[in-house]
């Protein structure tokens, strides 16, 4: 089990997410951003707002989710 947090997965918050794999934490932190949007949190819809200028480049989203996967992938497990 590795844990990321929201920020580091490109939100806006310090909120942990546990996971056994990089798939299952960005699912988290996708349900998390969803929760977060139905609220209106602002700090969220920024950083949603860089997500998607992100999403515009295919490459440019492909580069920034390879770097997120190696992140996850050097992270130590939970202890």
């Amino acid at each position: 089990m590795k844990t990321m947090t929201c920020k580091q997965l490109g939100g806006a918050c310090n909120q942990n997410f546990s996971a056994e794999t990089f798939d299952e934490i960005s699912g988290l932190s996708k349900k998390h951003g969803m929760e977060m949007f139905q609220k209106g949190d602002k700090a969220h819809l920024e950083a949603m707002h860089e997500m998607q200028n992100r999403m515009k480049s295919p490459e440019s989203m492909k580069q920034w989710m390879e770097s997120k996967q190696r992140e996850f992938d050097i992270l130590l497990d939970d202890k």
